[in-house]
C-alpha cells in the first residue's frame, strides 16, 4: 500500500478568515490512518480553529479538506460526524444527572434519539459493550455513580468513552488534559496509547510532557501556518520552533 492510499485526512491549502483576520493560512496537513498526531503551538496559532474546520463547525474560506479521499468541507456538521469524524471539545458534555452506566448506554446504543434510549435502560443487549468501554477508560468501578460526582479527569474519560462508543475513524481532541492532575494526565496518556492504531487521533495539547508521552508525529502551528512537522527529536532541534514556541527547554519543559 502506498503512502497516498494510507492518507486518511488531507487539508490542502486550507484557509479561513474572520473579519479580515486570517486564522488559518494555506494549511497543508496530512494524517495517515491509525496515526496519533499532536498539534501544538502558541495561543492563537490556529490549532482549535483547525479542528473546527475538520469537523465542519467553521467553514473554509478557501482550500479543501478530504477524508478518505472525499471532499468534506461543504458537508454540514452532522454529515461529517456520520462519515466517521468525532470531536471532543475542551469542556466535557455528559449527562451529569445520569450514572456512568446510563451515559454509556446512551452513547453505545445504535438506536437514534436520547429519549428512545432512556426507555431501554437495564436491558442486557449492550451490557458487554458498556463494560468494555468503561474498562478501556478506567471507569469500570464507577459505573453506578452519577456523572455529577465524578472528578474532572473521570468526567473527561467518560466523554472520551461516549465518543468511542460511536466508533469514529478519526477522533479530534482539544486539550484533553486541561485541568487534570498529574496522575490523571498519566492515565490519559496510557489510554491514548491504547487507542493508537485502533483509531486515528489528532490531539491539540499544551502539556508538553503529555505530548512527549503520546506523540508519533508533531505538527507545530504558528500564526495560522504550519511551522514544522516531524518526530519529537526533529521538532525540538528546529530553530524556528524553539524561537516561536518551545524556548530552550524543548518538549516536556515548555
Amino acid at each position: 500500500m502506498s503512502a497516498g492510499q494510507e492518507d486518511l485526512l488531507v487539508m490542502d491549502k486550507a484557509s479561513v478568515s474572520f473579519s479580515g483576520f486570517r486564522a488559518v493560512s494555506e494549511l497543508d496537513l496530512t494524517v495517515r490512518k491509525g496515526e496519533l498526531r499532536c498539534l501544538i503551538g502558541p495561543n492563537g496559532a490556529g490549532k482549535t480553529t483547525t479542528l473546527d474546520l475538520i469537523c465542519g463547525k467553521t467553514r473554509l474560506t478557501s482550500g479543501e479538506i478530504r477524508f478518505e479521499g472525499r471532499a468534506i468541507q461543504k458537508l454540514p456538521e452532522h454529515q461529517i460526524a456520520r462519515v466517521g469524524i468525532g470531536r471532543k471539545f475542551q469542556v466535557p458534555s455528559v449527562f451529569r444527572e445520569l450514572t456512568v452506566r446510563d451515559n454509556l448506554h446512551i452513547g453505545h446504543s445504535r438506536r437514534p434519539g436520547v429519549f428512545r434510549n432512556l426507555l431501554t435502560f437495564g436491558r442486557s443487549a449492550d451490557a458487554s459493550g458498556i463494560d468494555r468501554l468503561a474498562e478501556m477508560v478506567g471507569l469500570e468501578n464507577e459505573l453506578e455513580i452519577e456523572a455529577a460526582h465524578l472528578s474532572h479527569g473521570q468526567t473527561q474519560w467518560l466523554e472520551i468513552a461516549l465518543l468511542l462508543a460511536q466508533d469514529p475513524t478519526l477522533i479530534l481532541m482539544d486539550e484533553p488534559t486541561a485541568g487534570m492532575t498529574a496522575q490523571e494526565t498519566m492515565k490519559t496518556a496510557q489510554l491514548f496509547n491504547r487507542l493508537r492504531g485502533r483509531h486515528t487521533l489528532v490531539v491539540v495539547e499544551h502539556d508538553m510532557g503529555f505530548v512527549r508521552d503520546i506523540a508519533e508525529t508533531i505538527s507545530v502551528m504558528h500564526q495560522g501556518r504550519l511551522l514544522a512537522e516531524g518526530p519529537i527529536s526533529d521538532v525540538e532541534r528546529n530553530k524556528e520552533v524553539r524561537d516561536a514556541y518551545l524556548g530552550s527547554g524543548g518538549i516536556g519543559h515548555a
